[in-house]
């Protein structure tokens, strides 16, 4: 069953299931300037995702906003233990497009 976009929306917006503070690290990740910015775009994704719908990233970048490289990028932080360890699906559909899903390691958020 297809969420409608108003559901989607109230997804999005519940901030009830709250992760641990987030780590994130790279050669160009720069603290002042990155963590804000990117604690917001993995909580977005993660509250659209936890639904456990398969969406493409050019659905989740439609609904969100963000670049399906910073989508893609996000969904592979989930999987990190220091992100939850939770498990991301990923089916290939054809024609080099896949979508993906969420199955929140419920330890990681209680």
């Amino acid at each position: 069953m297809k969420n409608t976009q108003k559901e989607i929306e109230s997804t999005v917006a519940d901030k009830n299931e709250t992760q641990k503070p987030l780590f994130f690290n790279g050669s160009d990740y720069d603290h002042a300037r990155d963590s804000e910015r990117l604690t917001s775009q993995y909580q977005v994704i993660f509250d659209l995702m936890k639904d456990g719908h398969e969406r493409t990233l050019n659905q989740i970048a439609l609904i969100t906003g963000y670049s399906s490289s910073s989508i893609s990028a996000q969904l592979r932080h989930m999987r990190k233990p220091r992100f939850g360890s939770h498990v991301v699906t990923k089916k290939y559909l054809g024609n080099g497009l896949f979508t993906y899903g969420l199955i929140v390691n419920q330890k990681a958020v209680d």
